[in-house]
């Protein structure tokens, strides 16, 4: 696994402790990614010793993260905090501190936030469509 793919899915594991746990539907997606990355058993076990503890934005690793890293980072992690169907209030506000954490201008991470919104919204429509 890319060391920034390493770097993307730590920052995911802090995005989930954003609201004081980890739900299951987040491990799950963190598990997916390890898979989609092609992570090694190592960097599998790795980032299942990270995801342990309660992880904040001081734990993203910025100095891994690419400009772009940090974009797609931002992207997943608004598509994370959708992943229970709902996104809280701790939620929108983590975002919000990621996006100024990862230096990101803020009109560039608005339209990310929204677009990356608007996917997750179609996401849950389509889940919610196929289990009826």
């Amino acid at each position: 696994m890319h060391e920034q793919n390493l770097a993307i899915v730590k920052g995911l594991v802090s995005v989930a402790w954003a609201d004081g746990k980890v739900a299951d539907e987040e491990k799950e997606v963190i598990e997916g990614l390890l898979q989609a990355f092609q992570a090694t058993p190592s960097e599998v076990h790795e980032i299942r010793r990270f995801a342990e503890q309660p992880r904040t934005l001081e734990d993203v690793p910025l100095t891994d993260l690419s400009s772009e890293d940090r974009r797609v980072l931002l992207h997943y992690a608004v598509l994370i905090t959708f992943v229970d169907r709902e996104q809280s209030d701790m939620e929108r506000d983590f975002l919000r501190r990621l996006a100024a954490r990862l230096r990101l201008p803020s009109a560039e991470a608005e339209r990310i936030v929204l677009a990356a919104e608007a996917q997750a919204l179609s996401l849950i429509h389509l889940l919610d469509s196929t289990e009826n």
